[in-house]
């Protein structure tokens, strides 16, 4: 190559690069960038065998059929992404086709804002086993609090292996692809989920995102279906306005040292809690099923729990949150005298156990092994009977918070105890 030829060449570089540097939007020294926030979040379980006392509720598979999922966001932005695990199969998982809208009620969508999945660049995708698969950014606005619908075709045969038991929220399943269809008519309605995990909003600049870790309390279980009234939910509309997030990273059933209707809760941790786009903070209330499962129908042969069982675990996991500079925020253990009384699952309940909560309850207040504190205990129980639930706060079951006391969980809840200012 001649002399001349080279500087030619070296001078149109240039020009090109300064050609397309001019086409990008200026960016400010200091000014911030566009950032990821995890917007919805529900944890993905194993499915159970049909021993347990509880059934899954789900079918064994799914083929050449398309399942719709409606959900709230917490925090709004311009671009979204849809995260699809197949984190418990044994197999690769097939997504023939994926759409995601704007929810207009029911299994209905805005067809205005119908928009195609892509992974990669391609309509379907392969989720390997263990692992998840992130959509590439779609084009959709959607505001804090707005409601979406996910829908997922699955073209062959799908074991459900990936699932959340108890949405409190129903799915709508019909024959064939269906995924841009405005409405399901006549679908069979699902009350879990399958392999739909996460939902990630661009914002602005980077968005805090607070991260509720629990079992069935956080998951909602006793609150009114369909109508978003967990206290991570109550949460999220308090701290929509200031531009925050919330992700709802319960399991029912979940426990600290235990596995069955979901791994135990360091294995989880990291994946549910930690890895989450934007995390700022986790507020923990979890310890009840291990506590009440032992001498019951849940887990009859398993070993009474103890309180120092349960601060180890806790140690472990505040250890992990602040290794990864999140802030970690413990929460008392809800009263439950008389919880389940009556029904196939007496025995989760007696005045040894509670005497183990209470003492639970003493260590997460005054070990200083937490960052801060929410006394849900105290938020909860009947001040005339401290064992108990107050019967406003009680959805029937005398476990389970009704939407009020879900609401007075939120509440209990300020900027100082979830970021420390």
């Amino acid at each position: 190559m001649n002399r001349r030829f080279t500087l030619l060449a070296l001078a149109s570089s240039a020009v090109l690069s300064l050609s397309a540097a001019a086409a990008r939007p200026a960016v400010q020294a200091g000014s911030p960038l566009p950032a990821w926030a995890a917007s919805w979040f529900a944890s993905p379980q194993p499915l159970w065998e049909d021993s347990f006392v509880l059934p899954t509720g789900m079918p064994a598979e799914l083929h050449g059929q398309t399942l719709r999922e409606t959900l709230m966001l917490s925090l709004g932005g311009r671009r979204l992404r849809v995260v699809l695990s197949n984190r418990y199969g044994t197999r690769p998982l097939v997504i023939g086709a994926a759409h995601v809208a704007l929810s207009a009620g029911g299994a209905a969508i805005d067809q205005r804002s119908d928009r195609a999945l892509a992974f990669g660049g391609r309509p379907g995708v392969t989720v390997a086993p263990g692992a998840q698969a992130v959509s590439d950014p779609v084009e959709l606005a959607v505001p804090a609090l707005g409601e979406l619908a996910v829908s997922t075709y699955f073209p062959g045969a799908t074991p459900v292996t990936t699932f959340h038991w108890g949405a409190q929220q129903s799915g709508a399943l019909v024959s064939g692809d269906a995924v841009a269809a405005a409405d399901l008519p006549g679908a069979e309605a699902l009350e879990g989920r399958a392999f739909l995990v996460g939902v990630w909003v661009e914002r602005p600049a980077p968005a805090p995102v607070v991260a509720a870790f629990g079992d069935s309390l956080t998951d909602g279980n006793g609150s009114t279906p369909g109508a978003n009234r967990r206290w991570p939910d109550f949460l999220a509309r308090r701290l929509a306005p200031q531009g925050v997030g919330v992700v709802n990273a319960g399991i029912s059933g979940a426990r600290v040292w235990g596995d069955k209707m979901g791994v135990n809760a360091m294995a989880r941790f990291d994946a549910d809690v930690l890895s989450q786009p934007g995390v700022r903070t986790v507020v923990m209330m979890m310890g009840i099923n291990d506590i009440g499962w032992p001498d019951s129908a849940f887990a009859p042969d398993d070993a009474p729990m103890t309180a120092a069982r349960l601060a180890e675990g806790y140690r472990q996991l505040t250890e992990a949150a602040r290794a990864r500079g999140v802030r970690i925020v413990g929460g008392t253990i809800a009263p439950f005298e008389g919880s389940l009384h009556g029904t196939p699952l007496s025995g989760h309940y007696s005045p040894a156990k509670d005497a183990v909560r209470l003492e639970v309850n003493r260590w997460i207040r005054e070990s200083g092994a937490f960052d801060a504190v929410v006394d849900f205990d105290a938020v909860l129980r009947d001040p005339a009977h401290p064992a108990r639930l107050l019967p406003a706060y009680d959805s029937g079951d005398h476990l389970h918070p009704s939407d009020a006391g879900y609401q007075a969980m939120a509440q209990a809840l300020d900027l100082a105890t979830l970021f420390g200012r």
